[in-house]
């Protein structure tokens, strides 16, 4: 028959061992890096928001602006290199995959800022309410994105901290060997700097 002593040292070892894991991220990390996949999902989700917008909104300037052809181009164009390029989340680790990504919606991004300047041009495109409907839209997607990205930057941070931190660095090491740090979304030279405006 055990004794009482035995029995206190089988519970303080069954606490003990609970604490060392809770303490030591064995739950933590898999949940972080599940946040960060989850919050790339959303920044994807707002991409193709995106780019199901521009068909319509192309379609609408085209109506008023077919002299703009070059710019429509340009945007249809943006818009298949944009959706033709797809990251899962297993690809967050590979910077080469995240930065042809980022270029493709940046050169998106590009076209759409030309093509509501070519708007300008045509007092009766932008007071059609087809048009207004698509721009709001379309703003509000790009808000959603910007959104999106500043959430999954923040799982990143707080998954790549984990990873790179004691003890948690050791749990990682031992139980997930595949965990490796994820990208985050870096900006290109080309869209740090200043807009030229003419008049």
């Amino acid at each position: 028959m055990p004794s009482i002593f035995s029995r206190i040292r089988v519970v303080l070892a069954v606490v003990g061992l609970g604490l060392a894991l809770s303490a030591c991220g064995y739950n933590t990390i898999p949940t972080l890096q599940e946040q960060a996949k989850a919050r790339w999902s959303d920044v994807q989700n707002q991409y193709q928001r995106r780019a199901d917008l521009i068909p319509n909104l192309v379609a609408t300037v085209q109506g008023y602006a077919a002299q703009e052809k070059s710019v429509l181009t340009a945007v249809t164009e943006a818009r298949a290199k944009a959706t033709q390029i797809t990251i899962n989340a297993s690809d967050l680790t590979d910077p080469e995959k995240l930065k042809a990504f980022q270029e493709a919606q940046a050169q998106l991004t590009g076209a759409l800022g030309r093509l509501l300047a070519v708007s300008e041009n045509y007092p009766d495109l932008k007071s059609n309410a087809n048009f207004l409907a698509l721009q709001s839209q379309l703003e509000g997607t790009e808000n959603r994105i910007a959104v999106a990205r500043r959430d999954y930057i923040d799982a990143v941070q707080s998954y790549n901290t984990m990873l790179r931190t004691i003890p948690y660095r050791w749990t990682a090491a031992m139980f997930y060997p595949d965990a490796k740090v994820k990208q985050t979304f870096t900006i290109s030279e080309q869209a740090q700097q200043a807009p030229k405006v003419q008049f």
